[in-house]
């Protein structure tokens, strides 16, 4: 049975944590990810301040729903992965995935499908706080 945490918290990440949920000792490769609050951003109309998140109550269901898709392969033995809510400055992490496989391809094209699984699936909405004080929604 495949190994899963999955969490939408109002704290901080804490990726070793995450490395520690997916070890296995059958494991050959641990591919990871971890999304920190740039100062920028594509669509915004100058540097970003901050950022704040918002999740829909069934964000962490959507979020163990994918981990359990993503876990049916066999041969994926752990996924670990959190996003946060509430306020973050640049700098700190919004999202930690990790997934351990017994070879880095599977383990990295999991990783990568768990990520954008997560950015365009689970219910979650940042609000970009702008240096000059305006701010804008994505993921609306």
């Amino acid at each position: 049975m495949t190994k899963i945490l999955a969490h939408v918290v109002g704290t901080d990440l804490d990726v070793l944590a995450h490395l520690a949920a997916v070890a296995d000792p059958r494991a050959g490769a641990v591919a990871n990810f971890v999304g920190q609050v740039r100062d920028h951003a594509p669509d915004a109309d100058g540097p970003v301040a901050a950022l704040e998140y918002s999740a829909h109550p069934d964000a962490e269901a959507v979020l163990r729903r994918i981990c359990t898709e993503l876990a049916a392969d066999p041969e994926v033995l752990g996924i670990a992965v959190s996003h946060r809510t509430g306020a973050l400055v640049v700098g700190d992490l919004a999202m930690v995935a990790c997934v351990a496989t017994a070879h880095r391809a599977l383990a990295f094209d999991v990783c990568r499908e768990l990520v954008e699984r997560v950015k365009t699936e689970v219910p979650i909405w940042k609000k970009q706080q702008l240096a000059d004080g305006t701010h804008g929604w994505v993921g609306l």
